[in-house]
């Protein structure tokens, strides 16, 4: 019944503040007379209570005290109380100042003054906290509670206890908080009692909690996944609470509170970067990024605008996705000096007037084909781009005189199982040997460039290596959800397949990062830490949506597929790591390679990639690349041949 009961209409609310108020000035009178009525002169408090509300009147009305739902109210409303009261209580307090002064009798003791603004203080505030409390054990009656613990007692935990308290929709008991810190343990908030996590497992079997709601933004990638993986062992729901920048105006809404998701757990700590050396090499600068709508493409683009480049060229070939970038940079009013250019890094014509345009300073290369068992199919495509597009780009930096060169390369590019890793690799030879080639005192080049003498504005040509990146085009994770939306069943390709996995924000700094402190010629490789069983996170990403693997969603193996293998490698057995001032990034030691055999090698594989000469295409790269072996691929017998190193 008291479920139905309507908000109070403002206008009842605006009477019982007033009626509460001429109520602790008629108790003010009995305590200062110790409550004996022959002492209290009726006259005089009848007039001062008339005064007393008139002006309580005018002060409630322009304060809106009323305003309030009773149900939900905060410090906010004593405070506007508080307030209120104060100036009504002033106000007596200033006519007894002024009548004392023209040697007139006050019109009100302040002694009665003083008792009356307390009372109607604590009148006001209880009985508003009264109907809230008397709201929330009708709200908790339901038989069908769920039981919830919150993990951590800031700000944000605090918060959102509050709101599922005073939220009739929501049918959550706090039965917990949680917390890092000992100094909390033992203590109570909102009539909560605090535990320090290591007894976490305990009140999850005694409380029967249904759901934690993790509400801490400091907790270590480590602990939260120690913490979640208790939870889903005890068919417990996780929850998460954005960050306070996050909240809608400033507030906290119950529909904040969001399933937490996979890219959470496997997020690690923060990575700093040196950000005014970045900001000191690109800030009034011309910056070029190809492949600028793609999942690394836009985030460097997103990541270089707080450097203030002078203009950032955005190439990409896809009109669609190039399109929303560019919607995205307007529509936020994110940066104005940006210039949307299609075009295909395989057209020289295009790319030439690209750079004879604009000049850049600076070119990030993040444009590439990066589907392995698509380009398995497809290796014409793979080099015409990869390796084709590359080599237009690095030249065209070189002949047009760009400082720095950027390649975003991948693990896939050690001991490569696939055409689309051998592609990456040629394309790592030729512009390490090109900048080698350019750091001599005098090189003559046979690609159709004019003669080059050895300058001290050489462009410096730096590679960066890495592995998958959540959310990028065509990682697994989007495919598993995708799966677990349609019921199943997720495909597994093996068992035992691991993968290295970094958010997309970390990869594209250590990029800038990398890009900045290089002095040409390095290939840079990035701490991926650990590899994940790729089984292990879709099964893990099945209990997060509340469901239980092989039961409610199968998991299925559908074997390797071509040019896969099982784990990804950062170095291949001839290379070896030198340590940077950052310890996530470290420089690569390969094999050094002529460049005029690499460059001859590589016109003629494009050659036959243009001609559309499959098999002859990838026997020329395991020429290119003796250390590429093809696995559960058609190419597998070409392994046989006898290769011939550069």
């Amino acid at each position: 019944m008291f479920k139905k009961i309507n908000i109070v209409p403002r206008w009842l609310i605006f009477l019982l503040d007033l009626s509460f108020c001429a109520v602790a000035l008629v108790f003010a009178y009995f305590v200062r007379y110790n409550f004996v009525l022959e002492h209290i002169n009726l006259q005089e408090m009848s007039r001062n209570t008339l005064i007393f509300i008139g002006i309580n009147c005018i002060v409630f009305f322009n304060v809106k005290t009323y305003a309030g739902i009773v149900r939900y109210t905060s410090a906010q409303d004593s405070f506007r109380i508080l307030f209120s009261i104060s100036v009504s209580n002033v106000f007596f307090i200033l006519c007894n100042l002024f009548l004392i002064t023209f040697n007139h009798k006050p019109l009100i003791s302040n002694v009665v003054i003083i008792i009356t603004g307390l009372t109607s203080f604590v009148l006001l505030i209880t009985y508003r906290v009264l109907v809230k409390y008397f709201f929330m054990y009708i709200k908790n009656m339901s038989l069908d509670k769920r039981n919830v613990v919150i993990y951590g007692v800031g700000e944000t935990g605090v918060a959102t206890k509050r709101t599922l308290d005073s939220d009739p929709h929501i049918n959550m008991k706090v039965v917990a908080f949680v917390d890092d810190d000992l100094r909390k343990k033992g203590k109570v908030v909102d009539n909560v009692k605090i535990y320090h996590t290591d007894e976490l497992e305990k009140i999850l079997e005694l409380e029967g909690v249904s759901d934690i709601i993790l509400t801490s933004q400091n907790i270590s990638p480590e602990r939260k996944n120690r913490v979640v993986d208790l939870c889903l062992d005890h068919d417990v729901k996780v929850l998460n609470v954005p960050p306070l920048k996050s909240w809608v105006n400033g507030s906290f809404k119950i529909n904040q509170i969001k399933n937490i998701k996979i890219e959470d757990l496997l997020e690690r700590n923060p990575i700093f970067i040196e950000e005014d050396l970045i900001a000191e090499q690109i800030k009034g600068k011309r910056v070029l990024v190809t492949g600028a709508a793609g999942s690394i493409g836009s985030e460097i683009v997103r990541q270089l605008i707080k450097f203030k480049p002078q203009l950032i060229i955005l190439n990409d070939v896809a009109e669609t996705a190039l399109h929303e970038l560019q919607l995205e940079l307007q529509d936020n009013n994110i940066f104005e000096n940006f210039i949307a250019y299609i075009g295909d890094i395989k057209n020289k014509s295009r790319m030439e007037m690209l750079f004879q345009t604009f000049k850049p300073h600076y070119v990030y290369h993040a444009a590439a084909y990066k589907h392995v068992p698509m380009m398995e199919n497809n290796p014409c495509e793979a080099i015409y781009t990869n390796v084709g597009g590359t080599k237009i780009i690095a030249d065209l930096a070189v002949k047009y005189k760009t400082l720095k060169f950027v390649m975003i390369s991948t693990d896939k590019a050690v001991n490569p199982t696939n055409v689309m890793g051998a592609s990456k690799r040629i394309a790592e030879m030729y512009v390490q040997s090109f900048y080698n080639a350019l750091n001599q005192q005098s090189t003559t080049f046979k690609n159709g460039l004019s003669h080059l003498n050895h300058q001290q504005n050489r462009t410096k040509f730096i590679t960066t290596r890495f592995g998958n990146v959540l959310g990028s085009n065509g990682s697994v994770i989007p495919r598993f959800k995708a799966q677990i939306q349609k019921g199943g069943p997720i495909t597994v390709t093996h068992p035992d397949i691991t993968r290295y996995f970094m958010t997309i924000p970390e990869a594209c700094r250590l990029v800038l990062e990398a890009g900045s402190m290089g002095n040409g010629g390095e290939i840079y490789i990035f701490d991926m830490g650990q590899s994940v069983k790729i089984v292990e996170l879709a099964k893990k990403m099945i209990k997060l949506s509340g469901l239980i693997p092989n039961q409610d969603i199968k998991i299925e193996y559908t074997g390797l597929r071509p040019g896969e293998k099982l784990f990804e490698e950062l170095l291949n057995d001839m290379e070896n790591t030198i340590p940077t001032h950052h310890e996530k990034i470290m420089i690569a030691k390969v094999i050094a390679h002529d460049f005029d055999q690499v460059n001859n090698s590589i016109l003629s594989l494009i050659e036959l990639a243009c001609k559309y000469q499959d098999r002859e295409v990838v026997k020329r790269m395991k020429e290119l690349v003796p250390e590429f072996k093809s696995k559960n691929s058609i190419y597998e017998e070409l392994d046989e041949i006898t290769t011939v190193n550069v």
